[in-house]
């Protein structure tokens, strides 16, 4: 969940690279930095702790330079240390870096071995050691060494480096991990996603997986794994330099909790037609009427989701599912059926293991639908079709308001491959769709019970453990029905003031 910002500005682009970090602060850090060319000479700042804390080091040094990087770090490998804190460096380079390299244990030793010296226990080190190396003995160029060093790395990473003597060259990378540039007057931009870049463009170009890309200020070339010049599409970004604020909540959470109403209408009014109670899928539409298996992929909270919506497919559309979470599915050898499809759900759209499985699956003849949030991303880009949840940016770690659009979308896709299917009438489709539509008005009743749901959290927090009794769509979760039922109908444990002692008493409950 690191973050990266890179500008090539016609000033001093520390604050603006500051401001650009804490537009980041929603995927969690623990040290920041930056980096920077000024008069040919490469300078950083860095420090543990919260973003306050690199402020006041760069209040105490300023750091100048109209060329840098900067990086907000959750630490892998190596403590939460100002060592460990990247922009990472040699005198000659100094990198960003999201991700992990698998391989790095092999390289760094392979670098001491050729004299190099180590000063962080971080993967992120060889990079920069790595470029240094083919800079110093094999003469190569920038970019040149830049490619040679990542196509050694194996792992899921997005790079980006500045380098000492070049004021109007950086250079950046990635597999498995997003990267977004952005293009200005005179001024190129670079960030793990679009949001980051919202201040300063919405003119954006997305990165293919495996792409790396040399930006000068006049502009960028981006070439493939192979190192061949490519084309990559520009964009005009959806994100607002205004959705991410709190609009007087505490914090993101509770400001996301608050959107649902709001977002879910949104997300119906993709996906139904009011006046007649139908669902009207986007164009592209998803053959579920030639399906003899549906496989859906995800991982977290989007994995519950498809846990849920495996109900309302086998249920409506008596539509065999699979649901797998994606860390392992990449991994197994499954026998696809030959007239399968396969669904993909991911908020970011750039779920590293999601989107690995989503190749392998394509790889294997599968029609690839994709349920998510930002249209633009890598996972959108890989899909047959997409379904997108209209929730906005969700900037707290816990999902709420993707989530429920996930689950409103999930449903419109089950009752539009119920009547494809010829397994759900038109009444009750009529039926449903009326259900959806009161959706909205339900979670804002729902939400006026805050403060009573408050005192029973209270209430909850003080209980040492907690057991729930799950059935239909809310079994997967609890780790096994039957067990978790029986463990809870002889519990003597004190639960929000109340004792279960009988069966009748929990079923009473």
């Amino acid at each position: 969940m690191c973050g990266i910002i890179g500008i090539l500005g016609a000033g001093d682009v520390t604050p603006s690279i500051v401001a650009g970090l804490k537009r980041l602060e929603y995927r969690g850090y623990d040290s920041a930095g930056v980096a920077t060319i000024h008069l040919g000479k490469l300078n950083r700042r860095r420090a543990a702790g919260k973003l306050g804390n690199l402020e006041a080091a760069l209040e105490a040094e300023p750091l100048s330079g109209a060329s840098g990087i900067g990086h907000t770090r959750w630490a892998t490998h190596g403590a939460p240390t100002q060592t460990n804190a990247h922009p990472q460096a040699t005198d000659r380079v100094a990198v960003v870096h999201n991700g992990i390299i698998e391989n790095f244990a092999e390289l760094r030793q392979e670098l001491i071995d050729n004299g190099a010296s180590f000063e962080s226990e971080t993967d992120a080190e060889v990079c920069p050691q790595l470029i240094t190396y083919y800079l110093q003995n094999e003469n190569c160029t920038p970019a040149a060494a830049f490619h040679k060093a990542i196509s050694r790395m194996q792992g899921a990473f997005a790079f980006a480096a500045i380098f000492s003597g070049e004021d109007d060259l950086m250079i950046c990378g990635r597999k498995g991990s997003p990267l977004a540039i952005g293009r200005g007057e005179n001024e190129m931009y670079l960030g793990s996603d679009a949001y980051a870049l919202a201040p300063f463009t919405k003119r954006i170009i997305y990165l293919d997986e495996g792409d790396w890309a040399v930006l000068r200020r006049t502009g960028v070339e981006v070439f493939d794994a192979s190192g061949q010049q490519v084309t990559r599409k520009e964009t005009i970004s959806s994100a607002s330099a205004g959705l991410i604020g709190k609009d007087g909540h505490r914090h993101f959470m509770a400001k996301e909790i608050h959107e649902q109403p709001e977002v879910i209408a949104h997300t119906i009014s993709r996906y139904v037609d009011p006046a007649t109670k139908t669902i009207k899928l986007p164009d592209g539409e998803f053959d579920f009427k030639s399906l003899n298996r549906l496989t859906i992929c995800a991982c977290g909270t989007a994995f519950y989701a498809g846990l849920v919506s495996k109900y309302w497919f086998e249920r409506w559309a008596k539509l065999p599912v699979e649901v797998d979470v994606a860390s392992e599915l990449r991994y197994r050898d499954i026998p696809y059926a030959p007239d399968g499809g396969a669904l993909y759900i991911s908020q970011s759209g750039e779920t590293a293991d999601t989107l690995a499985a989503l190749i392998d699956a394509k790889s294997h003849g599968q029609k690839i639908a994709a349920v998510l949030n930002v249209p633009e991303s890598s996972i959108a880009r890989e899909a047959d079709v997409v379904f997108p949840i209209a929730a906005g940016p969700e900037i707290g770690v816990a999902s709420t308001k993707a989530f429920t659009c996930q689950l409103v979308s999930l449903a419109c896709l089950a009752i539009a491959a119920g009547r494809a299917r010829g397994t759900l009438s038109q009444k009750e489709e009529h039926r449903l769709v009326g259900a959806l539509l009161e959706t909205p008005r339900k979670v804002s009743e729902a939400l006026k019970a805050s403060n009573a749901i408050e005192r029973i959290a209270h209430d909850i927090a003080k209980a040492s453990d907690i057991l729930y009794i799950p059935r239909r769509i809310f079994s997967h979760g609890a780790g096994g029905g039957a067990e978790v039922k029986r463990n809870f109908l002889y519990s003597r444990r004190r639960l929000c003031g109340w004792r279960v002692k009988t069966r009748t008493d929990c079923a009473d409950r």
